[in-house]
C-alpha cells in the first residue's frame, strides 16, 4: 500500500474542505458533506502517518508531494 498517496490524498482534501466548511457557516447552513470529508481527510492523514514505516515528519511533506506527483506525470 502506497502511504504517501493515501496522505497526499488526504491533505488535498483537507485543504479542500476549508473552503467548502467556511462556505456553508456564510450561508447559515449546516456543513455536512465538509464535515465528512473533513473527518475522511483526517483518518487518512492519520492512517498513513502510524502505518508508514519511520512515520512522517513536517520536512518530508515537500518530497513526498513530489514524489507522488512525479509518479502520476512520469
Amino acid at each position: 500500500m502506497d502511504y504517501d498517496l493515501i496522505l497526499v490524498i488526504g491533505i488535498v482534501i483537507g485543504v479542500l474542505t476549508v473552503p467548502a466548511i467556511l462556505s456553508a457557516f456564510l450561508d447559515g447552513s449546516a456543513p455536512r458533506v465538509a464535515t465528512i470529508a473533513a473527518v475522511m481527510s483526517g483518518g487518512m492523514i492519520v492512517f498513513a502517518v502510524y502505518s508508514a514505516p519511520g512515520g512522517y515528519s513536517i520536512s518530508d511533506l515537500p518530497d513526498v508531494f513530489t514524489k507522488v506527483v512525479a509518479g502520476f506525470v512520469r
